[in-house]
């Protein structure tokens, strides 16, 4: 499908691997990568898990981009926040086996998931906005207050802190955390297991729960596009 995201389908299951670098970034082609391989995913009627490398899913945006100009700025956080809306609103179940670190863009995949499992181990996941001088866009606050824990939310959104597996789970970051060389077979094990829902049910019932959420975040993409212009 593509060097950035490798695709393989199998008994009704995809897998989307992220191979962009050693810290996986997130850039205008690695969310085209994504859109498409989502797009072969429901074209196979297939459950979808996302994975990274050993040690990291993602480490967020590409800095390159974000900083070559205000404008590729802009156009790569909208760009995210309307993949993250596309997950919470994709027809079939996605499940994110996070390898390692999940840090800011990585830590909204989590949070634009269905299920989410992680890794125990020495990992961060989380949202290092504020740590790094960005402050938090509209589409991230909405996608973060909906998912997380009220405590969680402001500790994580306004003081940036990040969490270990274990404590992201009470975060509302993670659903499970497990060894790591039982990540993807204990993936595999929920999506096989996801296969008894009735996938109809499922897409319509998604949206009812999230209607609020994804009208939230319509407006807030629009929004960040006019403050950060």
């Amino acid at each position: 499908m593509s060097d950035l995201i490798h695709y393989s389908c199998t008994e009704g299951i995809a897998t989307l691997t992220l191979n962009n670098g050693k810290v996986n970034a997130i850039s205008p082609a690695m969310i085209d990568a994504f859109n498409r391989c989502l797009d072969q995913a429901e074209h196979d009627k297939a459950i979808v898990i996302v994975t990274g490398q050993p040690g990291i899913l993602s480490g967020g945006y590409d800095l390159k981009v974000m900083t070559a100009s205000p404008e590729q700025a802009i156009n790569l956080v909208a760009a995210g926040s309307t993949l993250a809306r596309r997950m919470l609103a994709h027809p079939y179940p996605i499940i994110v086996a996070c390898s390692g670190h999940a840090i800011a863009k990585g830590a909204f995949l989590l949070l634009s998931a269905d299920y989410r499992i992680g890794v125990d181990g020495p990992f961060n996941i989380g949202l290092n906005e504020v740590l790094i001088g960005m402050t938090m866009h509209h589409a991230g606050i909405e996608l973060a207050k909906d998912r997380l824990t009220q405590p969680a939310f402001q500790r994580a959104v306004i003081n940036g802190e990040l969490f270990s597996p274990e404590a992201a789970i009470n975060a509302g970051f993670l659903d499970h955390v497990v060894a790591a060389h039982d990540l993807l077979q204990t993936a595999q094990a929920v999506a096989t297991q996801m296969k008894k829902i009735n996938m109809r049910a499922h897409r319509n019932t998604k949206l009812k729960v999230r209607q609020h959420l994804l009208e939230a975040l319509d407006r807030a993409v629009e929004l960040d596009k006019t403050q950060l212009m």
